[in-house]
């Protein structure tokens, strides 16, 4: 998807830094931080699907998980990106998004189909947190011709703040860029 909002200057830094993790799967992985409709903290680890905009990422979940309902009930997170090779780490503020019925079922058919025959059977396996049961069936992959299951949700971050904090050098260095300040830079104490 292209967007009329210029590159926000954490970008390139976020792109360098994944780049230094090279192959590894971990440059793809992020934690999600929320709050349970109970009012208590929640953390989970993600994969990063790719940019919608700008300052906007794709994630994936399964809709039977308790993220849902608690992202439904409180939409505002902070997402962890720790590139440990890069030595720094990334922390972004945002919400999520709701996108129009139309616009939410292409971009989902578009994840459906980009994912691999193993990635789209996660969504074929029991309803995750449930107690496992005997003979429960984990297919190790589901085919692009099924239908996409109701359980399979697009999860999109429209990011608010952005902070880094560069773990190379002493002192460490920390900025911040702001959503509502045109992403101008502000350097901070690390």
């Amino acid at each position: 998807m292209v967007s009329a909002e210029p590159l926000p200057p954490w970008r390139p830094l976020l792109r360098g830094a994944r780049e230094r993790e090279g192959r590894s799967p971990q440059a793809r992985w992020l934690q999600l931080a929320s709050v349970a409709v109970d009012g208590t903290p929640r953390l989970r680890t993600l994969v990063f699907r790719g940019w919608a905009a700008a300052s906007e990422l794709d994630l994936l979940t399964d809709g039977r998980s308790a993220k849902v309902a608690e992202l439904g009930h409180q939409p505002a997170v902070e997402l962890g990106w720790l590139l440990p090779r890069a030595r720094c780490q990334f922390r972004l503020r945002g919400r999520l998004l709701i996108l129009p019925a139309e616009q939410e079922a292409s971009e989902r058919q578009r994840h459906w189909q980009g994912l691999t025959p193993e990635g789209r059977a996660l969504w074929g396996w029991p309803a995750p947190g449930e107690p496992l049961e005997d003979g429960a069936c984990f297919p190790a992959e589901l085919g692009e011709e099924l239908p996409i299951p109701t359980c399979f949700r697009l999860l999109r971050i429209g990011l608010e703040q952005v902070e880094l904090l560069e773990l190379t050098n002493h002192p460490h260095h920390r900025r911040r860029w702001c959503r509502e300040d045109g992403w101008l830079e502000q350097r901070l104490n690390p």
